[in-house]
């Protein structure tokens, strides 16, 4: 068996009826993906952050980098393509665009969400003066929303046929 169908069929389990009745099987899967893409970005955070960096500054040359941001740098070396690969061979397989089109786009749409999280959250917990914890959430519902729209119609674009 392909480990794409592998991974379908993993995920597909778990399409369970609940979710058909008001959840395309296409946004399930880019849900499934995306969470578990977020959830080996924060594993890989986790262990670069204390394990690697040892909570500690990355000297490069006569460059100084925070811990929490070489881990975050770290952690998107590994995030950041198996984002990509779920989202092209598990969510958008149908996309005919070539794939060095994807990755440039791909990577643009990443710059572009990881710029409106910095914006939202100011927005939300700065200016507006939420709970942070309430800006976090809003700001992940709009950020993935704005994500997936733009994967399906501009990253992974399914060229569509004449009629």
């Amino acid at each position: 068996m392909q480990m794409r169908q592998f991974i379908l069929r993993i995920i597909d389990f778990f399409y369970w009826p609940v979710f058909r009745s008001w959840l395309p099987l296409r946004t399930f899967r880019y849900l499934f993906c995306g969470s578990f893409s977020n959830g080996v970005d924060i594993l890989m955070y986790f262990i670069s952050y204390h394990f690697i960096l040892h909570e500690q500054m990355l000297h490069v040359g006569s460059l100084t980098i925070s811990a929490p941001i070489a881990a975050f740098l770290m952690a998107f070396c590994v995030s950041f393509p198996t984002g990509f690969s779920l989202s092209k061979f598990i969510v958008f397989p149908e996309s005919e665009l070539r794939g060095r089109v994807q990755l440039f786009r791909y990577l643009l749409l990443v710059g572009a969400c990881i710029v409106l999280n910095y914006v939202f959250l100011k927005l939300f917990v700065n200016t507006w003066h939420w709970y942070p914890t309430l800006g976090k959430i809003a700001t992940t519902v709009l950020v993935a929303t704005f994500s997936f729209l733009t994967q399906k119609h501009f990253t992974f674009r399914i060229k569509t046929q004449p009629a």
